[in-house]
């Protein structure tokens, strides 16, 4: 048999005190007793609901049922509450005053005042071209924001929907997945660079003769043999000598301002590097019609209402458009 449940009479009635499941519970009913509690008439707390006479009768005797108690009594006075009415009257109204302030609308952000982390995920070129504009700006406009930037692979859906990283610049197109947003940057093309005292630095031209017959430097950041250059020379039916293979952005300038190696790489890299380290900036042969690329800020849609990330997004975008 299984254990009796407490109960208490009212009216005739037994009111059978049930187990309360908040699953099964219809919120409203809670509403509906703060306003009868704090009016202590059906009609005025009807009035204050918006709801009719009737329905708030209703809604007090599923109360009752809920409660085990019959939460308002008539006197000669009109309705008073119970002793468990009265215990029940705080705890309800703080629970409704809480559960409105967690689903009002999030404050204004204001980047001032802020204090919070944000972790961006990036290669070096986004290192490099991106992100000392970005520190710039959020030194200037918001002081209390802590960057922490992250490496990134071919895979951002995970550390994007997990919240390891905030919000990534990535090859537009790079690590589709559902649930990814995607807002397009710029889109970047290729140059050639050279030490400015190199043979080929003092041509007005960077032949495709001129270009085989050189030593390469390569960028490959899956280390991986080859790339769009040779791809592009192997459509012609022709090869190059690359002569060393790094697999970042940043150090390949280096070893060609020292030497006398040609690097293909991305314009905005070479606009960045060119002056300090004295490199000649060439266009790449023609015939090899080297395909571009985009660059693109890629979030997922959990944070795509958050205030503070739409506010860094609009930064980046503001940032980029005068890279």
């Amino acid at each position: 048999m299984g254990r009796p449940q407490p109960c208490v009479q009212w009216m005739g009635y037994i009111l059978v005190m049930n187990e309360v499941h908040l699953e099964s519970l219809d919120m409203n009913l809670l509403v509906a007793l703060d306003a009868l509690l704090e009016e202590r008439n059906v009609t005025r707390a009807a009035a204050r609901l918006g709801i009719t006479q009737s329905a708030t009768s209703h809604a007090l005797a599923r109360l009752r049922i809920v409660t085990g108690d019959a939460l308002l009594v008539r006197t000669s006075k009109g309705m008073v509450p119970t002793v468990r009415a009265e215990a029940l009257a705080a705890p309800i109204r703080r629970a409704l005053e809480e559960v409105t302030r967690a689903l009002a609308p999030p404050a204004a952000f204001d980047p001032r005042s802020a204090r919070l982390r944000i972790t961006l995920g990036t290669s070096d070129y986004g290192e490099l071209v991106l992100l000392p504009q970005l520190v710039e700006r959020l030194a200037r406009e918001a002081p209390g924001i802590d960057l922490r930037v992250r490496s990134i692979d071919a895979s951002l859906a995970e550390p994007l929907a997990a919240g390891g990283i905030d919000l990534a610049f990535a090859l537009l197109g790079q690590g589709d997945a559902p649930g990814l947003v995607r807002r397009k940057l710029f889109d970047e093309d290729f140059v050639c660079v050279v030490r400015r005292g190199h043979p080929l630095a003092a041509k007005k031209k960077l032949t495709l003769a001129r270009f085989v017959a050189a030593s390469h430097a390569l960028i490959s950041p899956s280390e991986t043999e080859g790339g769009i250059v040779d791809d592009a020379l192997a459509r012609l039916g022709m090869r190059r000598r690359v002569a060393v293979t790094v697999p970042h952005f940043l150090i390949a300038p280096h070893l060609v301002a020292s030497s006398d190696l040609v690097l293909t790489l991305a314009r905005r890299v070479a606009d960045v590097l060119a002056k300090p380290l004295h490199l000649a900036v060439l266009d790449p042969p023609r015939e090899l019609s080297l395909p571009g690329f985009t660059i693109a800020a890629v979030w997922h849609e959990r944070t795509m209402n958050d205030p503070a990330q739409r506010w860094l997004r609009e930064r980046v975008v503001e940032i980029a458009s005068g890279v």
